[in-house]
């Protein structure tokens, strides 16, 4: 591999081409990714720069139960949902969710574009919850599966 190839500078940061990202659980989640990570080949470590437009939210409402994220706002203002309660955001702030914790969405109220950096792992699976859905997701090897809380089968003990 070139060593050139494990740098992006600002310049070239700010000519990526940008993907257009709605949440298949969320509509009103848009949002502009700019996937850094992937540009220089990480494969264990997802890293983004998201911008997401005044009124939309960031993602669906989720926690995941083994993978860590966080979130670094860089610019504009915004509401965290954490466990159902509302933080606000401004620029320089930082949110970070060990795996199993809580809960989180955030949402751009404010009047200018929210610009957040949001890094995760990127284990083989991770199970995660959207609690205002009453749904599970299983990720295993890319494969993702979503069932309803009611159809999840708890064995008896």
């Amino acid at each position: 591999m070139n060593p050139r190839d494990l740098l992006l500078t600002a310049a070239q940061i700010q000519d990526m081409q940008g993907e257009l990202k709605t949440h298949f659980q969320n509509p009103n989640a848009v949002r502009i990714n700019k996937s850094l990570g992937d540009a220089v080949g990480l494969k264990n470590i997802g890293v983004h720069l998201i911008q997401v437009a005044p009124g939309k939210d960031s993602t669906e409402y989720h926690i995941h139960h083994h993978e860590e994220e966080c979130v670094y706002v860089l610019q504009g203002k915004a509401t965290a949902i954490i466990d159902q309660e509302e933080f606000r955001l401004n620029p320089g702030d930082f949110l970070g969710f060990p795996a199993s914790t809580a809960a989180h969405n955030i949402i751009n109220d404010g009047e200018d574009d929210l610009i957040c950096l949001v890094m995760g792992q990127r284990l083989p699976f991770d199970v995660g919850d959207y609690p205002n859905k009453k749904q599970r997701i299983y990720r295993f090897n890319g494969e993702w599966n979503v069932v309803d809380w009611h159809q999840i089968i708890k064995p008896k003990s």
